[in-house]
């Protein structure tokens, strides 16, 4: 499906990220490039990867052009930062951590990228947002405001970028079982099952194969679009 494409995601030693350079992996694409910000954190079997080691929230003092010096066809920007807690309990550094790296970061990737897409006339962009985003949620207001705001930086750059082949969506999850839902308690997950239709939490698996429909020819015409995978949670 992939044959003779670059790929770069953001974050793949999290669950989520390693599932889709899997998947990405098994569906042909030629090379796959990562950031994490400690290569410590590879694991043995992703050595099929090529790491970078990138720190998001400090973005801005990185040389880009030194750090990507290849051109990709597939831009997934999954990683992402939470630090939760009471709107009146939380810290300015809370706030500009997770506003660092999960839409700043965002902005220097895309100016570095998008210009080698325009001059190739092709390419695919896929955030990763999530269902908060688009329902709230107490103890976020900095993970949410994060994610809420890629909801219209997709709309917009899919509008400035659609006459060049290039289209940009968003994937935007539900609980999907992760390092982040594995630290809840037995009570807490029960909490959570009990609000999903589905009556499960997703799978990494089921995020990786809808950002690869979105970098598929099945989505050629898709653009400034959120896919929900959610299980059913909150229907938007």
């Amino acid at each position: 499906m992939f044959k003779d494409r670059k790929l770069l995601v953001t974050g793949g030693t999290g669950s989520i990220g390693s599932s889709i350079c899997n998947y990405f992996k098994n569906n042909g694409c030629e090379e796959i490039s990562s950031t994490t910000t400690n290569l410590n954190k590879v694991k043995p079997d992703q050595n099929y990867i090529k790491f970078k080691e990138l720190n998001l929230d400090n973005i801005e003092n990185s040389n880009l052009d030194e750090v990507f010096d290849f051109d990709i066809d597939f831009l997934i920007l999954n990683a992402g930062l939470n630090k939760d807690n009471i709107f009146l309990r939380m810290s300015s550094d809370d706030w500009n951590s997770v506003i660092n790296v999960n839409v700043n970061s965002s902005f220097h990737l895309l100016k570095h990228f998008v210009k080698k897409m325009v001059k190739r006339r092709f390419g695919r962009i896929v955030f990763i947002s999530s269902v908060v985003a688009y329902t709230g949620n107490p103890g976020q207001v900095n993970y949410t405001a994060s994610k809420s705001a890629i909801s219209g930086l997709v709309k917009s750059l899919a509008l400035e970028l659609s006459t060049r082949n290039i289209t940009v969506n968003s994937v935007a999850p539900g609980f999907i079982r992760s390092n982040m839902t594995n630290r809840l308690n037995d009570e807490q997950k029960n909490a959570i099952l009990e609000r999903i239709p589905m009556k499960k939490l997703g799978d990494p698996n089921d995020i990786a194969k809808a950002v690869g429909f979105l970098c598929s020819e099945n989505a050629d015409y898709i653009t400034g679009q959120t896919l929900h995978v959610n299980g059913g949670l909150a229907l938007i």
